[in-house]
């Protein structure tokens, strides 16, 4: 529709179909059990931890039944396991990983695409997935996430400002300066996260001031640039205008919630789940990160897959009925803590989410392009297994790409270089090199940047 239509429209226009966009989006995501679980998940915010224990196990035994019934991946995998249905049991069950996923996902899913709703996501690992949701199970996650907001006071309608990968702008846009499109139906707007770059930022800042959202949400890299060009620049942003700010697909360092808070005079709330359905951990009003045991399942466990405090996280997440993840390696890791909060709210503590590397490559001519708008150049394509980026000059990007051959097709490498060019601009090299293995960290994870010129900048 973009390339096709989108893009010949006056800007008016343009914003017209974003907000017909999100009303059709909207209508699957609010609509259905929405406003049921959604008052749930109000009625529940105090229960206690035997009460949401309680539940745990409850919608344990019934997704792990679902998978068994529906999914032939599951079922095969567990016929000779005793006793699968029982969260007490959960170490028997075999861990699963995303390559596992990536091979063998047609016999993982339980519903066919025309009845569900299709995820696409390249993670921060740099490998891609397909999943599928129910439309429940998608109402049940919005309703889950938007219990979390409500606390803060948003609801879907107030003033937002939002910072994520969808490439809105045309060049039309950018000759005039004008770097955000408007969804005037929901009050949001979008902001361009492909743009931000030293030469622009103060189109982005004087817009926000004269916006005056009540809520941030998206990419916290991108509200960071912003946020340090204000305090640089001696912007004062309005006070008691912007509410609450929400992160999202980036880990938040302590650096950069510091920075974001000062210049927009207001406090951020972090949550985690994931484009493939992980369960949550959502930030509190005491500023504590709370696992959401009505979610799912959050297994820390060590190098020889042994419970711990501090290691890598492995998933079974409550609202992937469509594509069920049962003890899924979701390639982050956390750590946990033996702390009480007294904000009311009587799920176990998160220490620190140790997961999501924050990483960039740069553009002389597009400025950072953060990790978010990196994992999604696997948008639209097929057959790229997994693939890692190297900076070692400032106008030469190096990819390392594993592909599935039977998949892979030149039609498919021309939308992932266009993706990448949408990102970095025209001017910068982009050298692609098919490999048969990517090198590991000494973590066990693979990283999907590895930036060697950050001292260039």
């Amino acid at each position: 529709m973009k390339e096709k239509f989108y893009i010949f429209l006056p800007n008016i226009f343009q914003n017209i179909l974003i907000s017909i966009f999100n009303m059709l989006a909207y209508r699957k995501r609010y609509g259905g059990c929405y406003k049921n679980y959604l008052e749930l998940f109000k009625q529940n915010r105090n229960l206690l931890f035997v009460d949401l224990k309680i539940i745990q196990q409850k919608e344990f035994r019934k997704l792990v039944q679902h998978a068994i019934d529906k999914s032939l991946f599951y079922r095969k995998l567990y016929a000779n396991i005793q006793n699968v249905t029982d969260l007490n049991n959960i170490q028997s069950l075999p861990i699963v990983n995303k390559e596992m996923f990536r091979k063998n996902i047609n016999q993982v899913y339980t519903v066919g695409k025309k009845n569900g709703i299709l995820s696409k996501t390249g993670g921060t690992t740099g490998k891609s997935l397909e999943v599928l949701f129910t439309f429940e199970n998608m109402q049940e996650r919005f309703a889950m996430l938007d219990d979390f907001r409500l606390r803060f006071g948003y609801k879907l309608g107030r003033k937002t400002a939002w910072f994520s990968g969808k490439n809105l702008l045309t060049i039309k846009d950018v000759k005039k300066n004008r770097f955000w499109k408007i969804d005037h139906w929901y009050n949001v707007r979008y902001y361009s996260t492909f743009h931000i770059k030293e030469a622009y930022l103060h189109y982005y800042i004087e817009n926000l001031i004269k916006f005056e959202p009540e809520y941030l949400v998206g990419f916290p890299s991108s509200i960071l640039e912003i946020a340090k060009f204000g305090l640089k620049n001696k912007y004062a942003f309005p006070e008691n205008t912007v509410k609450a700010i929400f992160p999202t697909a980036e880990t938040v360092t302590s650096e950069m919630r510091n920075c974001i808070e000062l210049f927009f005079k207001s406090k951020m709330y972090d949550q985690y789940a994931s484009s493939e359905g992980a369960p949550f951990i959502l930030e509190c009003t005491k500023g504590n990160l709370h696992l959401e045991l009505q979610s799912g399942v959050f297994e820390v466990l060590d190098d020889n897959n042994a419970p711990c405090k501090k290691g890598r996280l492995v998933v079974t997440s409550f609202t992937t009925y469509g594509t069920p993840l049962i003890r899924y390696d979701i390639g982050d890791s956390i750590e946990l803590s033996d702390a009480n909060c007294t904000c009311g709210n009587n799920n176990p503590l998160v220490k620190k989410i140790l997961g999501r590397i924050d990483d960039y490559v740069y553009s002389p001519e597009a400025g950072k392009i953060n990790l978010g708008n990196i994992s999604n150049t696997l948008k639209d394509t097929k057959g790229i297994v997994i693939f890692q980026v190297h900076q070692n000059a400032l106008d030469t990007l190096d990819i390392e790409i594993i592909i599935d051959e039977q998949l892979f097709t030149k039609e498919i490498e021309k939308i992932f270089i266009k993706n990448w060019r949408d990102r970095v601009g025209i001017k910068m090299n982009i050298n692609l090199n098919y490999v048969k293995v990517i090198d590991i960290e000494k973590s066990g994870k693979y990283r999907m940047v590895k930036n060697n010129i950050k001292h260039l900048i």
